[in-house]
């Protein structure tokens, strides 16, 4: 029996932001995301679909993480991290997103089984939405 992972546990996605007011503004309005602390104003916590989002500013080394730089992306078509969110149906959910100020690559296209298509945040982050089937 394992003591790792434990009820009650939940997971955190860290996003680094260069404009934390930017970034809050786009997750809120364009996302939907709702705002859940701010601290220092140097990083706020959101949660998205029952997920928490913590957006931070950049920053050098600490006592803890001591040869650790935290850095927004610096290209956005070099991607380490990206978001999928499932919809029921890929057209509407680009539509919606579209009203909201999201910015595609292209518009949904269906590759197998799947429709989808990607969009950023302000920093270049990728998300995707897929509909499957």
């Amino acid at each position: 029996m394992s003591d790792f992972p434990t009820e009650g546990m939940q997971l955190t996605h860290i996003l680094v932001v260069a404009d934390i007011n930017r970034s809050r503004a786009w997750y809120e309005d364009t996302l939907g995301a709702s705002l859940y602390r701010e601290y220092r104003g140097d990083s706020v916590v959101l949660q998205f679909l029952g997920n928490w989002l913590l957006l931070v500013t950049g920053a050098g080394p600490t006592d803890d993480k001591p040869n650790v730089t935290m850095a927004a992306p610096w290209d956005e078509n070099v991607v380490d991290h990206s978001f999928t969110i499932r919809v029921p149906d890929c057209r509407r959910a680009y539509e919606a997103l579209l009203l909201h100020g999201a910015m595609f690559l292209t518009p949904p296209h269906r590759r197998g089984q799947e429709i989808r298509c990607f969009f950023r945040d302000p920093d270049g982050h990728l998300f995707e939405i897929s509909q499957f089937g």
